[in-house]
């Protein structure tokens, strides 16, 4: 499967912006797609995401409330709406999918096998 994400930019504090995640290629019923961010120095981290099933969707304690993820199936492209932006959610985003993945993982990066090329959101204060 290969994913393109797309819709990062430069926002001010408090703005909005959309990430797009579009997959191609082999996808399956059964297939856990995720959005993790990495800023300078930091670790890869877990934002949103859906479990293999789709059924649950989870988020990083920041961001709940602010972020919400979205898919369309007709599309096979999953969202990202991100609002009330602060500095601190600066960083490139990435999207990753996974058909084995289990939801006790679905935070680690080590379980994606499948990687966008990432986009890089900035927010200034």
């Amino acid at each position: 499967v290969q994913l393109q994400a797309s819709g990062g930019g430069l926002v001010q504090a408090g703005g909005s912006l959309k990430l797009s995640c579009a997959a191609s290629g082999r996808t399956s019923s059964s297939y856990a797609i995720a959005w993790f961010r990495q800023s300078p120095g930091k670790e890869r981290e877990y934002v949103a995401g859906f479990s293999r099933t789709g059924g649950y969707t989870y988020y990083e304690d920041s961001v709940k409330g602010r972020f919400t993820i979205s898919r369309d199936n007709a599309k096979n492209t999953v969202y990202l709406q991100m609002n009330s932006l602060r500095p601190e959610d600066t960083a490139v985003y990435y999207c990753a999918g996974s058909r084995s993945v289990i939801t006790s993982s679905l935070r680690d990066p080590r379980y994606y096998y499948d990687w966008g090329q990432g986009t890089q959101v900035t927010v200034s204060s």
